[in-house]
């Protein structure tokens, strides 16, 4: 008996963007099939199994990630593969741009933020130290010793008689 599934198997998958799906049963070239659909580049489909941490009977969430293919790559059998506008790529690659500016932006702010929140710490513990400093050093030579001038009483010997 034979296996009627084997054949599917054993095809490059290549779906379009109105949905139309290409088999093609050899390996071929990425840039053969850019040639044949311009303004488009070929994305390798890989499915990711995102396991939440909370929930342990879960099965997860199924994520699509995307990765694009160099023209002269090939396309393997048994692989599922689609075609991106290349519209789509530059809003892509324009978005993890400016998602890479804002977090570096946002990095750089929290590392000032901890640089100055340092910096208040030394200060305190600065002014701190410089305090008992002078209290303890200060403690004995702050006593109140008067100066005064002796006086001297002159005693004449005939008032006493």
């Amino acid at each position: 008996m034979g296996n009627c599934q084997a054949a599917e198997a054993a095809t490059v998958v290549i779906q379009h963007p109105g949905g139309r799906v290409e088999r093609q049963y050899w390996p071929m070239c990425a840039a053969e099939v850019m040639r044949s659909n311009p303004g488009h580049y070929v994305a390798l489909v890989t499915l990711c199994f995102s396991e939440d941490e909370n929930k342990q009977d879960s099965s997860g969430v199924r994520l699509t990630r995307l990765r694009i293919l160099k023209p002269k790559d090939t396309l393997l059998l048994g692989q599922v593969y689609r075609l991106i506008s290349s519209q789509e790529v530059t809003r892509a690659l324009r978005e993890r741009k400016y998602e890479k500016m804002r977090r570096s932006h946002a990095d750089m702010i929290n590392q000032q933020q901890q640089q100055q929140q340092q910096h208040l710490q030394q200060q305190v513990a600065e002014q701190e130290r410089e305090r008992q400093k002078s209290s303890h050093s200060g403690a004995k030579e702050r006593h109140w010793r008067p100066t005064l001038q002796s006086i001297s009483e002159v005693v004449k010997a005939d008032q006493f008689t």
